[in-house]
């Protein structure tokens, strides 16, 4: 779900985490502890691994030990903001399977968009990467679902002037969603530039607004660490 998955999507970024979001069930801990435990992984900050805490929109960290994974990040998710429940994120991943026949499961790319719209700089050029590359391989074959998607989350005011050029009605329909969409129609390339940096901005507000109640929860989950040793 994290930069691992962009980089099977074409989109490099370089990462030392694999970050992960699962089915929040019993039976679904009980494997992922022993998986853990394979891999000599312990966790390493806070918040502690608890179902509640996990369900409430915290990721927790593990570093695993020795072994081939030596120094790897493993970070836990199984609530993500602004995304539906794990039942629907894995009824439309992306399975991709290697030479080896091994098969790597992903959020969609619809999906990865959503969750790497964050507060932080770095994600935004990433976005703009997974939205081409979708666009570049399949915008030969323009179904409702995929313009729907180029029309709500492409980033480059280039691709939007072509998306109003391609598909102007379809593009009217979702000004009132996207408003910035009414500059591509217009060919207004400065103020479009201008809505999208708002757009990004506006995003990045949201994200630290749902991230300040956890992050407060963060502190006392390490003053309570810090008083018990």
């Amino acid at each position: 779900m994290g930069g691992q998955a962009c980089v099977f999507y074409g989109a490099a970024q370089f990462s030392k985490d694999v970050d992960l979001v699962l089915l929040a069930s019993e039976e679904n801990f009980t494997r992922l502890l022993a998986a853990l435990r394979e891999l000599n992984a312990n966790r390493i900050a806070v918040p502690p691994f608890d179902p509640s805490v996990l369900a409430r929109g915290h990721a927790v960290h593990f570093r695993c030990q020795g072994g081939d994974a030596d120094g790897l990040h493993i970070d836990i998710m199984t609530r993500l903001r602004d995304l539906p429940e794990f039942e629907r994120l894995w009824s439309r991943r992306t399975t991709i399977t290697d030479e080896n026949g091994e098969s790597f499961e992903l959020l969609a790319v619809e999906d990865l968009v959503q969750a790497k719209k964050t507060q932080r700089e770095k994600d935004w050029p990433i976005i703009s990467a997974l939205v081409e590359g979708h666009y570049r391989s399949l915008g030969r074959d323009p179904t409702p679902e995929r313009v729907n998607f180029w029309l709500q989350e492409a980033r480059a005011p280039e691709r939007l002037l072509e998306l109003a050029r391609r598909f102007p009605a379809e593009m009217r329909t979702y000004v009132e969603r996207r408003p910035l969409l009414e500059y591509a129609l217009r060919g207004d390339v400065e103020a479009l530039r201008e809505a999208l940096d708002a757009e990004v901005r506006a995003e990045q507000a949201k994200d630290r607004a749902y991230w300040t109640p956890l992050k407060a929860e963060l502190e006392s989950f390490r003053r309570a660490e810090r008083r018990s040793r």
